[in-house]
């Protein structure tokens, strides 16, 4: 497995609540992928994978970006805005500072 390289430590709270709990969102470095190891063609020269786990949720979240190379890997992997909006829909997200993660 290979290592952390990047992590965001937030706090959320369930909607209408005011208990907050610690978020980690872990994104892990860049991985060579072959032919045979996912379920989509990665051509001769392979393709890169990046590992997204959440530790403090009710369930974790693993899983695994995909791109042609380690930039377009590490590029999907560290844009969590749109995860960050799904779980938004069910908790409120907030920095250490106490400041909400997205304004209004």
């Amino acid at each position: 497995m290979p290592g952390i390289i990047a992590d965001r430590i937030l706090f959320y709270s369930e909607k209408n609540s005011d208990v907050r709990n610690e978020l980690i969102i872990r994104i892990s470095s860049p991985f060579k992928v072959k032919e045979g190891e996912v379920d989509f063609v990665v051509g001769e020269q392979g393709a890169v994978g990046c590992r997204i786990e959440t530790q403090g949720l009710d369930s974790e979240y693993i899983d695994n970006v995909y791109g042609i190379d380690s930039v377009q890997a590490l590029n999907l992997a560290t844009n969590l805005e749109p995860f960050l909006h799904r779980l938004s829909k069910k908790y409120d997200l907030f920095w250490d500072s106490g400041d909400p993660y997205f304004d209004g």
